[in-house]
């Protein structure tokens, strides 16, 4: 996934383990999406889901 957004957004995007079961998406240190408890089963926020966090939280700091 880090490898898609690093190329459709061209933004530097670094994939970071962390402990089984969870999922986080961060923007800048600040986390934009998260798959709580749900990652522990294996279900995590779709790659569309994801794009569209950061794609939010990157306008946001651009501004208007």
């Amino acid at each position: 996934m880090a490898a898609d957004l690093r190329r459709e957004l061209k933004q530097d995007v670094q994939l970071v383990d962390g402990k089984y079961g969870q999922f986080s998406v961060l923007v800048d240190g600040e986390q934009v999406i998260d798959a709580g408890a749900l990652a522990f089963l294996g279900v995590l926020p779709s790659k569309r889901e994801v794009r569209e966090a950061v794609v939010k939280r990157l306008k946001e700091e651009r501004g208007p």
